[in-house]
C-alpha cells in the first residue's frame, strides 16, 4: 500500500515538473519571440533610415549630374559660336577678296578688248616693216657679194670651214687641259688608295689545276682499281661522273672532269679505296657517299669561315654554300673563293677611304662572284646569274646591281658597283695572280695592233707591258699634236667596245717632227 502511495507521489512529482517545465519553455519561446520581433522592428527602421539617405544622395548626384551636363553643353555651344562667327568672317574676307579679283578680271578684259582693236594696225607696221628689213639685207648681200667677189653660198660654206676648224683645234686643246686637270686629282687619289688598298691587304695564293693525281703505293693498285673487265673504274666514274686516267705515269692515277667538286669526291673516294684495299662496287658506293657528304661539309664550313673572315652576317644558307664551292674553282689558274675574299678587303679598304659602307662594300666583293659556282648548271653570264641568286635570296637592290654590274652587264650607277669592278680587276691583274694560255695572249696583243693600225694616220703600232699598253706612232703631217690627244681618246673607245680584258689598257700616240737641214 506504501508502494502504491510512494509510486503515485512520484507520478505525480513528475507530472508536475513536466508542467512547470512546459510553462518555463513557453514563456522563454515568447520571451525569444518579442526579442525577434524588437530586432525585425530595428532593421526595418534602419532599412528605411538608409534608404532615405541613399534617396537624397542620389538626388544630389542627379542634381549634380545635371548642372555638369548643362555646364559641358554651354561650353560646346559657345565654342560651336566661336567657330560658326570665325567661319562667317572668313566667308566675308573670300567675298571681298573675289570681289577685287573680280573688279581686276573687268579691267583686264577691256585692256585686251583694247589691245585686240589696236593689233590689225600693229600688224601692217610689223610686215612693212618686214618688208623693207629684207630688202636692206638684199641691198646689202648685194653689195658684199661684189666687193668680195664670191657669192652668199660660197662665203657662207668658207665661213662654216673656217669655224669647224677652230672650233675642233680649241676642243682639242680644252680636252687636253681638262684632261690634265683631271689627272692631277683624279689619278693622284685614285694611286693613293689603290697603294694604300695594296699595302693593308696580301693574301695568299692557291693555284688549281683543271686535273687531280692520285698516288698509289704500287703499280699493281692500277689493276685492282680496273678491276675485273673494268668493272671498278666504271663504278668509279659512273657513281662520281669523273673519268679517270690509267696510262704510263708511274705510281698514278690521273682524275679528269670540268666540275670541281666532283673532282674532288673522286679524288677523296679513290684515296680511301687504295688506303681501304677493298676495292669492288659495293664498296665503291658506300665510299663515294661518304666523301660527297664531306665534300659538302667542308663546302658549308669553308663558305662559314669565308663569310666569318670579312665580317659579314644575315647571308642567306643556300649562298654560303655557293661561297663554299668557289673553294674548287679556278680561273685562269687563280683560286674563286681566294680572289673573292681579296675583292672583298680591297672593297672595304678603299669604301673606308672613300667614306661609304665598308660592310656593305666587304659584302658585295664576296658575293660578286658566286654566278661561277653554278654558271656551267645555268646558261648566262656568271655576273648575271649570281645578281639573279643574290634578288632570290634576298640581297639589297644595291648588291644585286653591284654584282650585275661588275663586268659591264649592266652600267655601273652605284660607287658600290664601280668600287667592286675596280677591286675585282685590281685581284685579277696583279702580276701572279692569273695565267692565260699563250694562244690567247698572242691573239690579244694582235687584237690591240689591229685596232691601232685601223686609224688614218698612224703609221705603226705596238703592244707592249704583255698586253698593258699600246704606243701607236702617227705621221706628223698627217696628224697634228691637237688631232694626238683626239686620236688615243678614240683608239681607248674602240679597244673597250671590242676586247674584253681584265685591268685597262694605256693608249700613248706620239707624233715625232723633224727638222732637217744641210749645211753647204
Amino acid at each position: 500500500m506504501q508502494i502504491e502511495i510512494a509510486l503515485m507521489l512520484i507520478v505525480g512529482a513528475l507530472v508536475a515538473g513536466g508542467f512547470l517545465g512546459m510553462l518555463l519553455r513557453r514563456k522563454l519561446a515568447e520571451s525569444q519571440i518579442a526579442s525577434a520581433e524588437r530586432a525585425a522592428a530595428q532593421i526595418v527602421e534602419d532599412a528605411k533610415k538608409e534608404g532615405d539617405t541613399i534617396r537624397k544622395e542620389a538626388v544630389i548626384q542627379a542634381k549634380d549630374a545635371v548642372l555638369e551636363a548643362k555646364s559641358e553643353w554651354e561650353k560646346e555651344s559657345r565654342e560651336l559660336r566661336r567657330e560658326i562667327q570665325a567661319q562667317e568672317k572668313r566667308l566675308l574676307q573670300r567675298e571681298e577678296h573675289l570681289d577685287r579679283k573680280a573688279l581686276l578680271v573687268d579691267g583686264r578684259e577691256e585692256d585686251l578688248v583694247q589691245r585686240e582693236r589696236a593689233l590689225p594696225q600693229l600688224e601692217e607696221k610689223v610686215r612693212n616693216r618686214e618688208k623693207e628689213a629684207d630688202l636692206l639685207v638684199r641691198q646689202q648681200a648685194d653689195k658684199l657679194e661684189k666687193i668680195s667677189g664670191m657669192t652668199a653660198e660660197e662665203a657662207k660654206n668658207t665661213l662654216i670651214a673656217s669655224m669647224e676648224s677652230e672650233a675642233r683645234h680649241d676642243g682639242a686643246k680644252r680636252i687636253k687641259q681638262i684632261e690634265d686637270e683631271a689627272k692631277e686629282t683624279a689619278d693622284k687619289k685614285a694611286k693613293e688608295i689603290l697603294a694604300l688598298a695594296i699595302q693593308r691587304y696580301a693574301g695568299d695564293y692557291v693555284a688549281e689545276k683543271a686535273v687531280s693525281v692520285v698516288p698509289l703505293p704500287s703499280d699493281e693498285m692500277k689493276g685492282r682499281i680496273i678491276g675485273r673487265e673494268g668493272r671498278n673504274i666504271r663504278a668509279i666514274e659512273a657513281a662520281t661522273g669523273i673519268d679517270l686516267i690509267i696510262d704510263d705515269t708511274p705510281e698514278a692515277v690521273i682524275i679528269s672532269g670540268f666540275n670541281p667538286v666532283r673532282r674532288e669526291v673522286a679524288r677523296l673516294t679513290l684515296e680511301r679505296l687504295v688506303a681501304d684495299g677493298r676495292i669492288h662496287p659495293a664498296r665503291i658506293e658506300e665510299v663515294v657517299t661518304k666523301a660527297a657528304q664531306e665534300v659538302d661539309e667542308a663546302i658549308r664550313e669553308a663558305g662559314e669561315q669565308a663569310t666569318f673572315d670579312v665580317g659579314v652576317h644575315g647571308i642567306h644558307p643556300e649562298i654560303i654554300k655557293l661561297i663554299g664551292r668557289l673553294r674548287y674553282r679556278t680561273s685562269y689558274g687563280q683560286n674563286v673563293l681566294q680572289h673573292s675574299l681579296e675583292v672583298a678587303f680591297l672593297c672595304g679598304i678603299m669604301a673606308s677611304e672613300l667614306g661609304i659602307n665598308v660592310k656593305q662594300a666587304k659584302r658585295a666583293g664576296l658575293l660578286h662572284d658566286i654566278g661561277k659556282a653554278v654558271d656551267h648548271e645555268i646558261e648566262g653570264s656568271h655576273a648575271v646569274i649570281g645578281a639573279d641568286l643574290a634578288r632570290k635570296y634576298g640581297e639589297s637592290p644595291k648588291i644585286v646591281h653591284a654584282l650585275a654590274a661588275h663586268h659591264e652587264d649592266e652600267k655601273p650607277e652605284t660607287i658600290l658597283a664601280v668600287l667592286v669592278q675596280a677591286a675585282d680587276a685590281l685581284s685579277g691583274a696583279r702580276p701572279g695572280a692569273r695565267r692565260e694560255m699563250l694562244e690567247t695572249y698572242v691573239k690579244r696583243l694582235e687584237d690591240l695592233e689591229r685596232i691601232g693600225t685601223s686609224f688614218h694616220g698612224v703609221s705603226s703600232c705596238y703592244a707592249i707591258q704583255a698586253g698593258r699598253e699600246i704606243r701607236v706612232m702617227v705621221s706628223s703631217e698627217e696628224v697634228s699634236d691637237a688631232q694626238s690627244h683626239i686620236l688615243a681618246k678614240d683608239i681607248a673607245r674602240k679597244v673597250e667596245a671590242e676586247m674584253t680584258y681584265p685591268g685597262q689598257i694605256k693608249v700613248n700616240v706620239i707624233r715625232e717632227t723633224r727638222a732637217t737641214e744641210y749645211a753647204k
